[in-house]
């Protein structure tokens, strides 16, 4: 079976699993093995998404489980990001339990449900059934992604989150390709999200990877020709995963490149800093 959910396009035998672990084949289906197992919850602030302008000083019940179709060596959550559900402890919760309890913390300031911390993308069919059920509930949806899945596949969820950060990782097709990505795809990706839903940007600058002002000028043209007024967020990098062994982003080159990308862009923000 090939799995048609993100540009990978893994080949999987009968029992097994594809390069993400959360997606496998199933009598010739391609299924999700992560439907409804949750690795994390949390009540968090929404800009810990990080989103800056959509319903600022609100929070939003965040939920994770694992897997991931990228292997970027900066990933700060690689402990589920890159595990199976033999690795993990897991909650199992359908989409109505989910959604009966963001409803019962609105109480607490929860505006709704948030995927994150893993790849939400690659289990797209519970984040659309569970999107669905805080739809009937009049709560919102949030999705932080890398964007990097097939158009069809954004569009099975597109109707129904309010809401989007999408990690652009770099501008570059060459890095994108060392990383397991396409940035065409992501490109695309948040294109389209931005003609219905409210799209936040974030680029984590790795030292050596991607913090060259002109790589950051390339993005911010681009992402302004999709539209200026997109939040971008710029933030510091911190040793993590295979990548332990260097020092975190220098503040002074964030400064930098967010002046650079501010000549582009109306808003952008320096983060975890």
């Amino acid at each position: 079976m090939i799995c048609d959910v993100c540009p990978r396009r893994c080949s999987i035998a009968e029992g097994k699993r594809g390069f993400c672990k959360a997606r496998g084949n199933r009598d010739g289906r391609n299924i999700s093995l992560s439907y409804g197992k949750l690795t994390s919850i949390a009540l968090d602030p929404i800009e810990k998404k990080p989103l800056a302008r959509f319903h600022p000083g609100s929070r939003v019940l965040s939920v994770g489980s694992f897997g991931c179709n990228m292997d970027c060596p900066f990933c700060q959550n690689y402990s589920i990001a890159s595990a199976s559900e033999d690795d993990v402890r897991t909650r199992c919760l359908s989409p109505r339990e989910l959604a009966v309890m963001a409803e019962e913390l609105r109480e607490e300031g929860n505006i709704g449900l948030a995927f994150t911390y893993n790849e939400p993308m690659i289990g797209y069919e519970y984040v659309r059934d569970a999107s669905l059920e805080a739809k009937k509930r009049g709560m919102k949806n949030m999705a932080v992604t890398n964007g990097c899945v097939m158009p069809h596949i954004l569009e099975e969820v597109l109707p129904l989150v309010d809401a989007f950060n999408i990690d652009l990782k770099s501008f570059s097709e060459e890095t994108y390709s060392r990383l397991g990505g396409d940035l065409r795809i992501v490109q695309d990706f948040i294109t389209r999200a931005a003609e219905r839903s409210h799209v936040e940007i974030t680029t984590l600058i790795v030292p050596g990877m991607n913090d060259s002002e002109e790589e950051m000028k390339a993005l911010a043209v681009w992402l302004s020709s999709v539209d200026r007024s997109i939040p971008l967020h710029i933030t510091r990098f911190f040793p993590r995963r295979k990548m332990s062994d260097r020092m975190p982003t220098d503040i002074d080159l964030l400064r930098r490149l967010c002046a650079t990308a501010e000549k582009h862009l109306d808003d952008v923000l320096i983060g975890n800093v």
